[in-house]
C-alpha cells in the first residue's frame, strides 16, 4: 500500500495560472483548486492541506486578507502558506513574511523553483511536525514523572503516620477543585494539584512521636510541629520551576486575620495558592479520622468552615468550599473525589 500523496491546495482567479502550476505538481501531490479567497476560507472548514499556494491580488479577499484569516484560526494557523505574485514590489515580500506566509514564488512559474519550493516546504513542514510530536511526547514523559515524584514524596511524610495517610493527595484533589470552580486555567489547576502535594513535605523532620502523637500537644512540641511550614520552604525552594511549591509549603497555615504562622500574614499578603490550601487542609482534617479526632458529622464541618470565614479562611475561597459540601449530600466527598 503506497502512502497517499501529500495534498495542495492552489488559490488564483486565473485558470491559466492554476493549470501551469497543476501540470507541474500533480504527478507529486494531489492538488485542489479555488478561484477566490472567499472560496479557499469556506472550504477550510472541512479540509486541511499540507501546503496552501495563494495569489495575493484577486477579486475580493486579497492574499494578505485570506492569510491573515487562516493565521487568526486556530485550526488552520499553522498550515504552511506560499504567496504567488506578479509584484516585483520588495514591499510585498516583507509583508508577506512579517505576516505568517512561508515564501514566495514570482509568477510566470519556472517549473523546477516551483517543484523544489513545494518539495521543500512540505519536508520542512513535516519534520516540525514530527520534532513536535517527539517534543510533546518527551513532555508528558516528564510529567508523569514528576507527578509519580511529587506522589512518592507527599507519601513519604503520610507513611510517618497511618492516621493522615492520603492526607496530601485528598488536600491535592480538593485543591484543584476550588481552583476550577473559581474559574483558574488549566495549568493553575495542575500547579496547584502539586503544590498541595507537598504542604507538609516539611513534616519529614519533625520527631515521629510528635507527629503521631494521641494527646494535645505540649508548647514546646507544638513549637516543633510549627518549624514544618519552614522546613518544607527550606526543601523546595531550590525548585525553580515552580517556586509556589515552597511558597505553598510555608504559608498554608497563616490565617486571613493575620494570626497565623510562620510570617504572620494577612488577608491578600498570603498566596492565594496557600490560601486555598489552607481551606483544603481543614476540610480534609475535620472529615479524617486522626490520631486525637474522630470524623465529624458534616453539619460540623459546615459550621467550621463557616464560622472560620474572614479570620481563619479568605471568605471566597470558603464560600467555594461551603458549596462542595452542600453539593456533597451524601458526605461522600472526602471518600470519592474524582479526579
Amino acid at each position: 500500500m503506497t502512502n497517499a500523496k501529500p495534498e495542495i491546495l492552489i488559490v488564483d482567479d486565473s485558470n491559466m495560472q492554476v493549470q501551469i502550476a497543476r501540470k507541474t505538481l500533480e504527478k507529486y501531490f494531489a492538488v485542489a483548486s479555488v478561484n477566490s479567497g472567499e472560496k479557499c476560507l469556506k472550504l477550510m472548514e472541512s479540509y486541511r492541506p499540507q501546503l496552501i499556494l495563494l495569489d495575493i491580488i484577486m477579486p475580493g479577499m486579497d492574499g494578505f486578507a485570506v492569510l491573515h484569516a487562516l493565521k487568526a484560526n486556530p485550526e488552520t494557523s499553522q498550515i504552511p502558506v506560499i504567496f504567488l505574485t506578479g509584484d516585483e514590489h520588495d514591499s510585498s515580500e516583507i509583508r508577506g513574511l512579517q505576516e505568517g506566509a512561508i515564501d514566495f514564488i514570482t509568477k510566470p512559474f519556472v517549473h523546477e523553483i516551483l517543484l523544489q519550493r513545494v518539495r521543500n516546504t512540505i519536508e520542512l513542514s513535516q519534520l516540525q511536525k514530527n520534532l513536535q510530536k517527539k517534543v510533546d511526547e518527551q513532555t508528558s514523559k516528564n510529567q508523569q514523572l514528576t507527578k509519580e515524584i511529587l506522589q512518592a514524596l507527599s507519601s513519604t511524610v503520610d507513611a510517618k503516620d497511618h492516621y493522615t495517610r492520603g492526607h496530601s493527595a485528598r488536600v491535592a484533589k480538593y485543591a484543584k477543585e476550588i481552583a476550577r470552580r473559581l474559574g483558574k486555567s488549566k495549568q493553575y489547576q495542575d500547579d496547584i494539584e502539586s503544590i498541595a502535594l507537598l504542604h507538609d513535605i516539611g513534616k519529614i523532620a519533625v520527631a515521629g512521636n510528635i507527629i503521631r502523637k494521641d494527646s494535645g500537644l505540649n508548647d514546646n512540641e507544638y513549637e516543633e510541629i510549627k518549624e514544618h511550614t519552614m522546613w518544607g520552604y527550606d526543601i523546595l525552594e531550590n525548585i525553580k520551576s515552580l517556586p509556589a511549591l515552597a511558597i505553598g509549603a510555608r504559608s498554608h497555615h497563616e490565617r486571613y486575620d493575620g494570626k497565623g504562622y510562620p510570617d504572620g500574614l494577612k488577608g491578600p499578603q498570603i498566596p492565594e495558592e496557600a490560601r486555598i490550601i489552607a481551606v483544603a487542609d481543614v476540610y480534609d482534617a475535620l472529615t479524617s479520622k486522626r490520631s486525637y479526632s474522630e470524623i465529624r458529622p458534616q453539619a460540623v464541618v459546615r459550621e467550621e468552615i463557616e464560622k472560620g470565614k474572614g479570620t481563619h479562611f479568605d471568605p471566597v475561597i470558603a464560600d467555594v468550599m461551603l458549596r462542595m459540601i452542600d453539593e456533597d449530600t451524601n458526605y461522600k466527598m472526602k471518600e470519592d473525589l474524582s479526579e
